[in-house]
């Protein structure tokens, strides 16, 4: 198997690029992806999430292709071809490839014939979204941990890892790609959660045509269906969302005054 590509040979293997292209916003690309899509002679994008405005960072020279209507063998065949013709290929995913972006398969094929590859991480819409919402998943005796998953749909989830499994920790949870099941998510979250539990939805978080929608667990499937949303949106649910900024408790023993640690001492509680 040939692995990813170091950044110390990167230059002389020209590897294929993986590219995570963030949430939509163009601007929130990292600077690494940028200057890939500004080197790129072949840019293949998941044209069905990927908004084409990633694409201005190319060069007019620069040949770009949406995957959506390719499949697997058609897509890999297209870079492997550029690739052997010496041009510098990026395979721009939306968020961060490694999450929901059917990369690993492609790399697959990639080693099979033994074309060398590296990834770029990306910003994924989870995180997007709690910029928008102003909210932070993991408060201090709230939660300390972040759940990211989809429901089972055409493409199935391990039984041990069905939303009513991972709901059961009340945890703070982001659900991708699951929109279209609404009505049961709603079941599964506001039994977990409560029927009051407090929920939002981000529809194409960071993008000009971003929604955010405050509801409840039990009133979620009502809240979408009257907003018209069937896709490209993000589930958000846990207690974090109900602690507002004049009622934050509980604190972080990093920046406590009589907490001491490495960089500072403890002040004496007197």
């Amino acid at each position: 198997m040939i692995h990813p590509s170091s950044d110390s040979n990167t230059d002389t293997v020209n590897p294929v690029i993986f590219c995570g292209a963030g949430p939509g916003d163009p601007d929130l690309i990292t600077v690494k992806g940028q200057q890939a899509l500004a080197a790129a002679d072949l840019v293949v994008y998941a044209g069905s999430l990927v908004p084409e405005a990633l694409l201005k960072w190319t060069r007019p020279a620069c040949r770009r292709l949406s995957s959506a209507g390719l499949h697997l063998e058609e897509m890999v065949a297209t870079m492997a071809e550029a690739w052997q013709a010496g041009e510098k290929v990026v395979r721009l995913h939306t968020g961060d490839p490694s999450l929901y972006g059917a990369i690993f398969e492609q790399m697959a094929k990639f080693s099979q014939r033994n074309i060398p590859y590296t990834v770029i991480p990306g910003v994924t819409a989870a995180f997007a979204a709690a910029a928008a919402l102003g909210v932070e998943y993991t408060l201090p005796e709230v939660s300390q941990t972040l759940i990211l998953t989809r429901m089972a749909g055409r493409t199935p989830v391990p039984e041990s890892e069905n939303l009513e499994s991972l709901a059961a920790h009340r945890a703070t949870m982001a659900v991708y790609l699951s929109i279209s099941m609404i009505d049961e998510m709603t079941r599964v979250l506001s039994r977990a959660y409560g029927p009051d539990g407090a929920c939002a939805v981000v529809y194409r978080a960071s993008q000009p045509e971003q929604q955010i929608l405050w509801t409840t667990t039990g009133q979620l499937a009502e809240t979408v269906r009257q907003a018209k949303i069937t896709k490209t949106a993000l589930v958000v649910v846990g207690r974090v969302l109900d602690v507002s900024l004049d009622a934050l408790v509980h604190h972080s023993k990093l920046y406590d005054r009589h907490f001491a640690h490495g960089y500072r001492p403890a002040e004496d509680h007197r």
